[in-house]
């Protein structure tokens, strides 16, 4: 159950432009944490735009409340509208969300796959069909 402090964050607009936040950002840009260790990799399809037709392969490498990550070999552009959806046995798992963040993977063996990571901030509650 949240409570109003956590709903209440979680709706706060966050001013990227703040001379504080960039300061701060800056002195983190070259940390590399890699949490994809502790998530189990699921294969996902990628549909860009709220209507897209065709989705493209994806791998969700880490989620966790209203954010997720995924590996993708194909670039997604800062502020895209996506659709994830995870086939579950007989169901399918969709999430809405957009691209807040993304760069070539930082692994060797990334690299070498031509791997993008991207965060994404999920706009809706997952949906089971």
């Amino acid at each position: 159950m949240s409570s109003k402090t956590d709903t209440w964050a979680r709706n706060t607009p966050v001013n990227w432009d703040d001379p504080q936040l960039v300061s701060l950002l800056s002195r983190s840009e070259s940390w590399s944490i890699d949490n994809r260790g502790g998530f189990t990799p699921q294969h996902v399809q990628v549909y860009l735009g709220w209507s897209g037709t065709v989705g493209r392969s994806a791998t969700l490498v880490w989620e966790r409340d209203s954010a997720v990550v995924v590996e993708t070999t194909f670039s997604l552009p800062q502020g895209e509208q996506v659709r994830l959806d995870k086939h579950l046995g007989d169901r399918i798992r969709t999430l809405w969300g957009v691209v807040v963040e993304g760069r070539e993977g930082n692994r060797e063996e990334d690299r070498r796959k031509g791997l993008h990571v991207y965060w994404l901030q999920v706009l809706n509650k997952p949906t089971k069909a």
